[in-house]
């Protein structure tokens, strides 16, 4: 647990051809499982903070060279339904000489197939970049910097300082993505600008880290690049998040407080405002929740991306809700076929269906609404304003 009610989580996956491979689908299938007369899905939507079985483990089976003889198996269409429903597990793709990297972190952005491996990472807002030679400029400071905590880092057991000392990998990742798409006027897709950035991105890191290494005596890294999804420090730096688009221009907001009280708040994302003040009208700034009915345009763009990035890319496909027009029984080879499509050029690949996960705490509202109810605090279950500005109290 972080930050005493916020959760954290592990990562815990098994090979497509496992013979426990089906019931590992099913593990986080909470509205299945009984307890005290009610099912752990129904009890999570009470209390966000109820227990459930690896509520804190991201989950996600592996995918190798003998999944692409097979593509369509039940498994692997057994793993789309799941995913579409309960949003896991995920989708981790190793192939050829990355077929044995299947170690992730929890985000699951690093990959290495070495016990007790590490990754320095480091993240540059792209958004907060003038031009492509600063761009440059950057990327060559920030992977020296990242190299410099290959020597600098305390690590907690000798086993990883060795395998740190053997591998040297580095992850420099980039967020701020969705907003440098949204300056230039374009929508949430691979443009002939943006390859031009990554291809000084992917050269630039490898260049001055390797002559890096050589000037302090170190191995030169196995692995340069790997985006995270920087949510906490996205926030700090006031811009998009990873290369995740922008959620939701404006969202209700729902917290905890003392532990025991509920509360909700209206928002419009900081840099959805700061986009809007500079000129650009709210409608025109395409969302995750606007993507949810269009999956294949975001899975294009992390395929798109993954080509420049040598470790993975953190990325969450927005879905409607399942049981929706969009989301249900009828579509679940079609998303099937569009995943298979394009995951021979990813590492790895997660969906989250709207609501799929009781006490969700963002909801999409509409921009008008958010901007009129912001600055007041209601009480869960009220909309009732009061002089104070704290609701139901």
């Amino acid at each position: 647990m972080q930050g005493g009610s916020r959760r954290s989580a592990l990562y815990g996956s098994m090979n497509w051809q496992h013979e426990d491979a089906n019931d590992f689908l099913k593990v986080k299938n909470w509205h299945d499982i009984s307890v005290g007369g009610t099912n752990y899905a129904e009890l999570k939507k009470a209390d966000f903070n109820a227990p459930a079985p690896l509520d804190m483990m991201n989950i996600s089976l592996n995918y190798d060279d003998a999944w692409l003889k097979d593509k369509m198996n039940p498994v692997f269409v057994e793993n789309i339904r799941q995913a579409m429903m309960t949003g896991e597990p995920g989708f981790s793709f190793n192939f050829g000489d990355k077929q044995n990297e299947t170690l992730r972190n929890a985000c699951t952005e690093i990959t290495s197939e070495d016990d007790s491996d590490v990754c320095n990472l480091g993240s540059v807002n792209l958004a907060n970049v003038g031009d492509i030679n600063e761009f440059r400029d950057v990327v060559n400071l920030a992977s020296k910097f990242l190299v410099c905590g290959l020597i600098r880092a305390q690590v907690p057991y000798e086993k990883i300082s060795k395998v740190r000392m053997q591998n040297s990998r580095i992850g420099l990742g980039l967020m701020g993505m969705h907003e440098w798409l949204l300056q230039r006027g374009h929508k949430y897709e691979m443009t002939d600008e943006l390859k031009q950035w990554m291809r000084v991105y992917e050269s630039e890191s490898k260049r001055s880290a390797d002559a890096h290494c050589d000037r302090l005596f170190l191995k030169r890294p196995k692995g340069y690049r790997a985006i995270a999804p920087t949510g906490t420090i996205s926030i700090l730096a006031g811009t998009t998040s990873g290369v995740e688009p922008i959620y939701a221009v404006a969202y209700r907001r729902r917290y905890l407080t003392d532990g025991t009280k509920w509360k909700h708040q209206f928002v419009v994302d900081g840099t959805a405002q700061a986009l809007i003040d500079g000129g650009i009208k709210p409608e025109n700034i395409e969302s995750a929740v606007d993507l949810a009915g269009d999956p294949e345009r975001r899975i294009k763009f992390q395929y798109e991306l993954q080509k420049y990035v040598d470790h993975a890319i953190s990325s969450t496909i927005n879905l409607p809700s399942w049981g929706s027009d969009l989301n249900n029984e009828d579509t679940i080879m079609k998303y099937a076929e569009t995943i298979a499509k394009y995951a021979p050029g990813l590492r790895g690949l997660t969906v989250y269906p709207d609501g799929a996960r009781g006490g969700q705490p963002i909801t999409s509202v509409p921009y008008e609404e958010a901007h009129a109810k912001r600055g007041v605090i209601y009480e869960d279950n009220s909309e009732e304003q009061c002089l104070s500005g704290v609701c139901g109290i």
